[in-house]
């Protein structure tokens, strides 16, 4: 979470009472060409319209909130509710269950330096990807959130596995893709080619590669989605892998310290929270996480920022104004710091891997089953919101 939940709450609560007690809710709510405070759209579930805002009583509960990812390795929690968000995908937040994996990537840009894909459990912004660079394209692992229909062509799994001689899973694939695409020697390796974008995967036909893959991709899935998914066996769900950062010095928590800087000392390695002798001290901070890179996005200085007192990023509306009013970030901040301590740390066995499976034997494309018309539409049941497919 990036906020404590009960501090979540009591903001999206007091964003919600401001924009009920306004005396104009066209000021304080910020209109766009499908959103005002006119409108009337579906609900999500897709049962009935709902009413607009501009005639809501002021007693109107708030409505539910549930966690999506804002950001790579920045997760947050918003109101959903289709008259508060613009581009809303109701088929794709539909899709989201237990299993279910959101890839993020550029699919039609040119790829930048470092990680070329992310992963999230929940489903992900616009710009979760490297911020408002782009990167608007999302794949999932599932097309339904019972994990019954794979986000994959038909035949392609039973193709590997004729090759490897063993049962290929969805997940092997969305794993193996991942240890690809989530290495900086990707970039490095076809750069040239990848001027042409969108990312092309090799897949290699050596059975003991492939896995290898799958062992490497798992485990950044591990961390990325914060201990939730693929998780090894003797761990506990949800927890991240402790690293060797530490939080030496506590940030203050209360209004009048909350912090509005932070820096990071080479030297020392460690990043500072605020400003002077009152700030918070994380030590052993490795400057290659500091620096850690998704394709030009650099997520840890993402994540502080979003979180000074004066923030980054743009403001929408006055109700932006209405921020936590304590700092209770260092465990969450601690978790974003370990998990790219550990993923810095794998890069150098990815790119061994990766240099393997390029000069080895590489499936063609031609080999691979092209998707049926009806594996291009929507899943009539459960119409999930794909505007990406892993093969």
């Amino acid at each position: 979470r990036s906020w404590p939940i009960g501090e979540t709450k009591n903001v999206l609560e007091a964003r919600w009472k401001g924009l009920l007690d306004a005396p104009d809710r066209q000021k304080a709510f910020k209109e766009s060409r499908d959103r005002t405070i006119h409108s009337e759209p579906p609900e999500l579930g897709g049962s009935g319209k709902l009413p607009a805002l501009n005639g809501l009583p002021k007693s109107t509960p708030m409505p539910g909130f549930d966690q999506y990812a804002y950001r790579s390795f920045d997760r947050r929690y918003a109101l959903i509710d289709n008259r508060l968000g613009d581009y809303l995908r109701p088929d794709l937040l539909r899709s989201r269950g237990h299993r279910q994996l959101f890839l993020t990537s550029l699919l039609s840009e040119v790829l930048g330096e470092g990680s070329s894909a992310v992963i999230s459990t929940s489903p992900p912004d616009l710009h979760h990807f490297r911020g408002s660079f782009g990167g608007k394209h999302v794949i999932p692992l599932w097309r339904d959130p019972s994990a019954k229909h794979a986000n994959i062509t038909r035949g392609t799994l039973d193709l590997l596995a004729k090759t490897y001689g063993k049962t290929v899973a969805p997940e092997d694939l969305f794993a193996y893709t991942y240890a690809v695409l989530a290495s900086p020697a990707y970039v490095e390796t076809f750069w040239d080619e990848l001027v042409i974008p969108g990312p092309r995967l090799p897949v290699t036909k050596e059975a003991k590669l492939f896995f290898d893959g799958v062992g490497h991709g798992k485990h950044l899935i591990w961390l990325h989605t914060f201990g939730e998914r693929c998780v090894p066996k003797g761990e506990k769900p949800g927890r991240v892998p402790p690293g060797k950062a530490r939080c030496a010095v506590g940030t203050p928590g209360d209004a009048a310290n909350y912090p509005n800087a932070f820096s990071y000392d080479e030297a020392k390695g460690e990043l500072h929270i605020g400003e002077g002798a009152k700030g918070g001290i994380f030590k052993d901070v490795p400057k290659a996480v500091w620096d850690f890179s998704i394709s030009g996005f650099q997520p840890l200085q993402s994540w502080l920022g979003y979180r000074m007192k004066d923030r980054s990023g743009r403001k929408s509306s006055p109700l932006d104004d209405i921020r936590p009013e304590r700092w209770e970030f260092d465990a969450e901040l601690l978790n974003v710091i370990w998990i790219l301590e550990h993923t810095v740390a794998a890069f150098p066995a990815l790119a061994a891997w990766l240099k393997q499976v390029v000069a080895g034997s590489i499936f063609p494309n031609s080999d691979f089953p092209k998707p049926l018309a009806e594996e291009r539409e929507r899943l009539v049941e459960i119409k999930p919101g794909l505007n990406g497919k892993l093969f």
